[in-house]
Formats: C-alpha cells, sequence, structure tokens
C-alpha cells in the first residue's frame, strides 16, 4: 500500500528537521517563521478621568506611560460625570509610526489594522514617520484629533465611522461623530472624504475645510457638504489638535533586541512571551504593558527578537532654577 502526503506535511516535517540541525524545538522555529515584523505599538501620554483599552482577552484601565499592542486594541474613554467639566476627561496617546492622537470623553475607537514595517532603531528626523504603515480605525462615537508625522510613501491612514470615512494625508484633524452625522475638520494638509459605500468617488478637504456627513433617509445615501471651518468651532478644534501634538512630541520609538529563552518547548507562544501580570520585564517607562501575543516580536535569531519600544523625549532646554537672594526678600 502506498501513502502519499500533503504538501503542508512534507513542510512540517521539513521544519522538524531543520529544527533538529539546529538545536531548536520545532515551535520555536515555526514562531520564527510566523512573524517577520514586530507588532505596532501604542503609547499613553497622558489620561485623565475613566479610560479602558480591551486588547480582546483582557480589559483594563488605560494607565499613563505604558504601552500596548496598538492594532486591534479597543480604546474607551468615559463619559463626563456630571460634577465634573468635560475637558477634565480627555486621553492622549502617541502611536508608533509618529501620529499623535486626542480622545475626548465619551469617545470609542478600535483600531482594526495597524501594521508597520521595520525601520531603524536610530533616526535622526522626528517628523518623518519611521517607516510605512497601514492604519485602518473605526471611530463608533465621541471626538478624535489627529497630529500625524509625514507619511511615508506607501503608507495610508483611514479614520471610518457610522457615516463615512476618511482618508487622511496629513497632518492635522479632528473627527467628531454622533448618532446622526460625522463631522471632519482639515485644519492642516488634505485627505479624501466618502459618504458611506455608495460614495465612491470620494470629496477632497484641505486645510481650513470641514466636512459634514449626515445619514441619508430610509433607502438614500448619505449626504455631504464642505466647507469653510467656522470661526466659532476653530478654537476648540485647535486645542484638541493641540494635545495630540503636544503628545506626540514626548516620546519616539525604536526598535531594540531583546533576549529570549527559545530553548523553552513553548518559546514564541503567548505563555512563554508573557510575563507575570502582562507586565513587560526591562521596559523602559515603569507599569509598561505588553501584551506579548506572538506577534509582539519578531525573531532574528535563536536567542533574541526585535521588539517596538518607547524612549522618553528630554527637553533640550531644561527649566531654570531660579535664586532670589536675601536682599530682594528684605526689600518687600
Amino acid at each position: 500500500m502506498s501513502l502519499s502526503f500533503t504538501p503542508h506535511f512534507h513542510r512540517l516535517l521539513l521544519r522538524v528537521a531543520i529544527a533538529g540541525v539546529l538545536g531548536l524545538p520545532p515551535l520555536a522555529l515555526n514562531a520564527q517563521a510566523k512573524r517577520k515584523n514586530p507588532a505596532s505599538k501604542v503609547y499613553v501620554s497622558d489620561v485623565s478621568g475613566d479610560a479602558l483599552i480591551d486588547n480582546g482577552e483582557l480589559v483594563q484601565d488605560l494607565g499613563k506611560r505604558s504601552v500596548y499592542n496598538a492594532e486591534g486594541a479597543i480604546i474607551e474613554t468615559k463619559s463626563t460625570p456630571s460634577d465634573r467639566p468635560r475637558k477634565k476627561t480627555y486621553s492622549t496617546m502617541v502611536y508608533s509610526n509618529g501620529t499623535g492622537a486626542f480622545f475626548d470623553a465619551d469617545t470609542r475607537v478600535e483600531m482594526k489594522r495597524f501594521n508597520q514595517e521595520p525601520f531603524t532603531p536610530m533616526r535622526t528626523d522626528m517628523d518623518v514617520e519611521p517607516s510605512i504603515s497601514q492604519t485602518q480605525a473605526f471611530l463608533s462615537r465621541g471626538s478624535v484629533g489627529l497630529c500625524t508625522s509625514k507619511l511615508v510613501a506607501g503608507s495610508s491612514m483611514v479614520y471610518q465611522t457610522p457615516h463615512g470615512a476618511v482618508h487622511i494625508r496629513g497632518r492635522k484633524v479632528v473627527i467628531e461623530t454622533g448618532s446622526n452625522e460625522t463631522k471632519i475638520s482639515m485644519l492642516e494638509g488634505e485627505g479624501t472624504v466618502r459618504a458611506g459605500p455608495q460614495d465612491t468617488g470620494g470629496h477632497s478637504v484641505r486645510a481650513g475645510q470641514q466636512a459634514i456627513i449626515r445619514r441619508g433617509t430610509a433607502g438614500q445615501p448619505n449626504s455631504i457638504e464642505i466647507s469653510r471651518i467656522p470661526a466659532a468651532e476653530s478654537s476648540g478644534l485647535d486645542d484638541k489638535v493641540s494635545m495630540a501634538c503636544m503628545a506626540k512630541r514626548t516620546v519616539y520609538f525604536e526598535v531594540r533586541e531583546r533576549p529570549v529563552d527559545l530553548s523553552s518547548p513553548t518559546a514564541g507562544s503567548a505563555e512563554t512571551a508573557a510575563t507575570s501580570g502582562g507586565e513587560e520585564t526591562g521596559s523602559t517607562f515603569p507599569g509598561t504593558v505588553t501584551a506579548f501575543d506572538g506577534n509582539s516580536a519578531a525573531p532574528i535569531g535563536n536567542n533574541a527578537v526585535r521588539e517596538i519600544v518607547p524612549v522618553a523625549v528630554v527637553p533640550e532646554t531644561l527649566p531654570v532654577t531660579f535664586t532670589i537672594s536675601p536682599a530682594k526678600l528684605s526689600s518687600h
């Protein structure tokens, strides 16, 4: 009786053979072959009020100066209590492609896709995106202010809402959505706005313009109106983008190597990669949280992986300490 083997079975036998030659367990080799790029990250620069992050397995409070895997994460800021000013509830964060983001109160964003190509660990121009990235986010409610780096050729950034979507080409934009309409204000740069799936051509929105997408009546497509940003709204929009830009300047990202023990039978798996409590050991920031799910780091050899990590930016001009002389004190 003759036996026939599928191509998948042949590849499995080849993987086992190679692993044996290299002295590695088969699962470790599989982990190396599974992922070439380290996972994209999001760094939380500030949190005021209640905010949560859901990575699909764990829902936890959003922590200031913490870093999380970005792709697939759902970030939500809670509504403002009646006895608290609305502007006191927000979150600011920075994505590893250099985009700063401001999340207003009662805002929910799902990062459906955030892929990033490998980039040079040490860079000189921090105002340019470090590598090609693909961002697709869904804003189901609330308001988001974005301050992007200069996107490199091949990158894309799309934010969807229940009423439409905007393809952002930079650099400062505020997206607000409610039950019946979405408002997209382009403060700097440009983008293409689509009012739902039936709007195949899209509409260009340039600096100083605002697009309002309104839900259509039953059986009718959504409508879109493009006009200048109203003067009465400019100040509030500027505040949101300014918060995003300030967050962007607090941190940049590098790619670093982390030692890993691939002699473990489960090396590269979620069980081995995750540390106690989901907290990353040796982190740049205290309290940094990274859920290593097998896609968080890119294997580069038998005993190391590459990871995207945040690095705090030290101000070029440090605060000056003033000394008041006793003579001045006695004169008052």
